[in-house]
């Protein structure tokens, strides 16, 4: 309940990261930070994710130029998971749709969300 920073990594060295798109608070992707992320991320201002199927860290937009500005970061009350609030320069999803959550479940089938 205190003020101190005292991240709750998992076994795997990681924290869940839910990205939310600052001005109209759609979740934009869900994603996983270890220590060197999420210190990157506070350095830079940019998002920093931890690749598990890569296994390495990775800048998001590094190649696609959809870079995540970080307006705010947010750790809920456990600190094992993180809030990142962020201004995106394009698509947050590698698919190239604007959000990562852009299909729906509806009678056990998916359909396009709008």
């Amino acid at each position: 309940m205190g003020l101190t920073l005292d991240p709750k990594f998992d076994s795997a060295g990681l924290l869940t990261a839910v990205v939310t798109d600052r001005v109209s608070g759609d979740v934009l992707m869900v994603a996983h930070m270890n220590a060197e992320a999420l210190a990157e991320t506070q350095a830079t201002g940019e998002a920093h994710f931890w690749s598990r199927s890569r296994e390495k860290l990775w800048k998001k937009g590094e190649t696609s130029g959809n870079v995540l500005r970080v307006a705010e970061l947010r750790i809920d009350c456990d600190q094992d998971a993180v809030w990142v609030i962020v201004d995106a320069a394009g698509p947050a999803c590698h698919t190239g749709e604007r959000t990562c959550f852009f299909r729906r479940i509806e009678g056990g089938k998916l359909v396009p969300a709008e």
